[in-house]
């Protein structure tokens, strides 16, 4: 499985057999968004939410089918659990609700958590089950910050963490903290200075490693 990430909470995932998914497409320049607009083709899209640096499906090319929402999807031969949770600590009052979404891809179990609002429930640990690939969010103000992000990590226990949702020099005005809060609080962190990342079942890491990737716009 290929991994890319093409900024904020967007990642492009390809499996061996060429499908495309895309999970969270921004709209470039919403909410302080510096980031290139994003140029990738895709089969699936997946949106956590509806706010435009999460839903800007119409940016993506090859008419993909989308997956939103609680329950299962089975898509192109893909199974999306989304398990419905909220953007805040306040059960949505504030951003409202939020869809985390599981699927595997080459045998990997990817989980990836939109904007994550809130400490993970135990009902929500449950639904989530075993992962390998962990893509979170760890910037705070939108979503859950660092200590918490650390701990969903801790208590989740995926193989690979991948960090999304934070301040760089590509989004230097959107007001979130910078990705080293989150990494300061793990043990063993990579930067790969690179926008892609290519997976393995066979070969995934025995502890939880933090890949820091570069965004691709």
């Amino acid at each position: 499985m290929k991994m890319e990430w093409l900024g904020h909470a967007s990642m492009l995932l390809t499996s061996s057999e060429a499908v495309r998914i895309v999970t969270d497409p921004y709209e470039a320049g919403a909410f302080a968004l510096n980031y290139a607009p994003i140029d990738a083709e895709a089969d699936i899209v997946t949106v956590s939410h509806d706010h435009p640096d999460h839903n800007n499906v119409s940016v993506i090319r090859g008419k993909p089918d989308v997956v939103k929402g609680g329950g299962l999807h089975n898509v192109r031969g893909v199974t999306f659990q989304g398990i419905d949770c909220y953007h805040d600590e306040s059960s949505g009052s504030l951003r409202g609700k939020n869809t985390i979404f599981c699927f595997t891809l080459d045998g990997i179990r990817v989980c990836h958590l939109g904007d994550l609002g809130h400490a993970l429930t135990l009902e929500d640990e449950a639904q989530i089950s075993q992962v390998d690939v962990l893509l979170i969010p760890v910037g705070g103000n939108f979503t859950i910050e660092a200590g918490v992000a650390a701990d969903t990590c801790r208590r989740l226990n995926p193989r690979v963490v991948i960090p999304l949702h934070y301040r760089n020099e590509r989004c230097p005005d959107f007001p979130v903290a910078q990705v080293e809060n989150f990494l300061a609080l793990m043990d063993e962190v990579r930067w790969t200075h690179r926008t892609e990342l290519e997976l393995h079942k066979d070969s995934l890491p025995d502890k939880t490693e933090v890949v820091v990737l570069e965004p691709a716009f």
